[in-house]
């Protein structure tokens, strides 16, 4: 197979598949190859925040809501200590991710993007692409394809500083949630959020700096949860992956791109992962249609500032007990400064907000 395509993506999972609609809607013909089978499942928190919704609308991505479930903010909680802020006029949506992988392959393949399955790229070079089922020459390359990218090693993109990694494991559990909210839990060796994802089934991920610490064993840090799963069969085996904040000094050589989490990630504790790479599609897109790559790293610098921002707030307080329970009591007994926070979280508020309603905090917390 010789093929020629205006765009060309490596790696189908929802960072590539959003990727190739933002581009098909630019009126581009777009393949995506993926060297696995679809749909897949990948640990994570399954939440999509309100802000990577609307940009999945102005891409004309209609999800199934009732395949999800509706989450209205986020929980902080922290022993019997609980704060809570809504996200006012939006709402996110917790998804099983292999249910998200199918829909957008749906999507994907709705808005005319060709999808090879269990197609292998062996490798790129200007403007060809080698590839298990043939040569593809393509006006641009898209690595979508994960934390561990092959595109990013080939086009000498990757980050001489080896992030600081962290470990998630994620398991579902047969139970209707309880909080229209994902919670965060806080303990000192390690963090656990719950996100609903359907109107009977929960997802759980702890996180930790312990590669050995499991699920189960890490319930036994967080008692008011593991009370709630008691009597929760589980729906799904547990899967593990590495986090971190990984910031690469570009994200763009010559014709090649990367997106998502080959273009850097944000620790999973922010729940900005999806989010993230469905607006970098957007710009990505629009660049494209400029040619002008020039505009696509600034904007992916734009849109990494505040999540990277809120990862290393969070990550401030993941080994430091007394920070977590004055941040959750302060958050408790100010909920208007918890919600500025959450705004600015979730798109809906500025940098400088983010940033001023930090200060608050800070203010705060000298004071306690």
């Amino acid at each position: 197979m010789n093929r020629s395509e205006h765009a060309f993506v490596i790696g189908g999972g929802p960072a590539g598949l959003v990727a190739a609609i933002a581009l098909r809607r630019k009126g581009l013909r777009v393949t995506v190859a993926d060297g696995g089978d679809a749909p897949s499942d990948k640990a994570c928190g399954e939440g999509i925040l309100p802000e990577g919704l609307a940009a999945l609308e102005r891409l004309g991505v209609a999800l199934d809501w009732s395949a999800g479930r509706v989450f209205r903010g986020i929980r902080f909680v922290k022993g019997e200590t609980v704060a809570q802020a809504e996200f006012g006029r939006s709402a996110g949506l917790g998804m099983r991710r292999i249910e998200l992988h199918r829909q957008l392959i749906r999507a994907a393949e709705n808005s005319g993007a060709v999808i090879l399955r269990r197609t292998v790229v062996t490798g790129i070079a200007e403007n060809l692409v080698s590839a298990s089922s043939g040569n593809f020459t393509a006006d641009w390359i898209i690595g979508a394809d994960g934390l561990r990218s092959l595109v990013r090693d080939w086009t000498g993109l990757e980050s001489r500083k080896s992030p600081s990694v962290r470990f998630a494991f994620r398991q579902h559990f047969a139970c209707a949630p309880w909080t229209d909210c994902v919670e965060v839990h806080w303990a000192e060796k390690a963090q656990l959020y719950v996100t609903p994802v359907s109107a009977n089934e929960v997802g759980v991920v702890v996180l930790s700096r312990n590669p050995k610490l499991r699920l189960r064993d890490a319930l036994s840090f967080f008692p008011n949860v593991s009370a709630r799963l008691v009597y929760c069969e589980p729906t799904t085996a547990e899967r593990g992956t590495v986090t971190g904040n990984l910031v690469l000094p570009r994200v763009t050589r010559g014709d090649t791109a990367l997106i998502g989490d080959a273009s850097g990630t944000v620790d999973a504790i922010t729940g900005e992962g999806m989010s993230l790479a469905f607006l970098q599609a957007e710009a990505l897109a629009e660049a494209i249609a400029h040619e002008n790559f020039a505009e696509y790293e600034t904007a992916h610098a734009r849109l990494r500032r505040r999540p990277i921002l809120m990862a290393r707030a969070l990550l401030a307080m993941e080994n430091r007990t007394w920070a977590q329970e004055r941040v959750v009591r302060i958050f408790a007994s100010e909920p208007q400064l918890f919600q500025r926070m959450l705004s600015a979280h979730a798109g809906d508020g500025s940098t400088f907000s983010l940033a001023s309603a930090g200060a608050r905090l800070g203010w705060r917390l000298l004071a306690a």
